[in-house]
């Protein structure tokens, strides 16, 4: 059964869909009292190049993404009521957990505070997917993640096009790669209404900052790492290499 339009929006605007590369990380946890928006400030001068605040940003929000787009798809995975759809899962576990990994290391030697939770915005998709079944769940997930995945896509552009970070530049190249895969898999799906997913691209609502920032972790709380379950074939080739 696929969602009418009007359905379909009801969904997006109710789970108030929106990505930016915002400043979100926490100011007081990296040292900066406050948060410029001008968010090509250096931050830090690296070994592997000098660090702005964009750059930041855009790690942070490749891990928070992954946070909940790797619970979905596990979702999907299990759930799903068609075999493109259960594939797409696969596509979206493999892809986060390599993600995830290269932001773990990049964060490591760039001194970035990683959050171990989504958004609060984020986490509101993840409930409206899973408070679906069968081909509801389905039609739901797909489009909310076609959605958010055409929001970033161009952001990751930007990011690789001005950053001078070694690293931030290696973890561009591999969102670029996953994000543009996990565009087509959705559309394999057969279930994206693209009149909607285009609407809600180019006129995302306006949200508190504190909707599309990811909680801080609590202090000396392991870091959550995502990981891929044995067995799943990679579909990807790009690597971030940390000397």
């Amino acid at each position: 059964m696929h969602f009418s339009r009007n359905t379909i929006g009801t969904v997006f605007v109710g789970g108030a869909m929106t990505l930016t590369l915002a400043a979100l990380a926490y100011p007081s946890m990296l040292g900066v009292q406050n948060v410029s928006t001008n968010t090509s400030r250096i931050i830090a001068n690296t070994r592997y190049g000098p660090l702005t605040e964009a750059d930041r940003d855009f790690v942070v929000k490749v891990r928070s993404a992954g946070l909940w787009e790797y619970r979905l798809g596990q979702d999907a995975m299990k759930h799903g009521a068609t075999k493109p759809m259960r594939e797409a899962g696969e596509h979206l576990v493999i892809g986060h957990a390599l993600l995830d990994d290269s932001c773990r290391r990049i964060a490591t030697e760039l001194h970035i505070t990683l959050p171990n939770q989504a958004t609060p915005q984020q986490q509101q998709f993840v409930a409206t997917a899973e408070s679906k079944s069968g081909t509801e769940f389905d039609s739901t997930a797909a489009n909310i993640m076609r959605v958010t995945h055409g929001q970033i896509f161009p952001a990751i552009a930007k990011i690789r096009a001005t950053t001078q970070n070694t690293l931030v530049r290696q973890l561009a190249d591999q969102a670029n790669e996953v994000v543009l895969d996990h565009i087509a898999s959705m559309e394999k799906t057969g279930l994206v209404n693209f009149d909607q997913v285009n609407f809600q691209e180019t006129t995302p609502p306006k949200l508190p900052q504190s909707q599309l920032t990811p909680p801080p972790p609590q202090p000396g709380s392991p870091v959550v790492k995502l990981t891929s379950p044995p067995g799943l074939k990679n579909f990807y080739t790009s690597t971030v290499h940390v000397p």
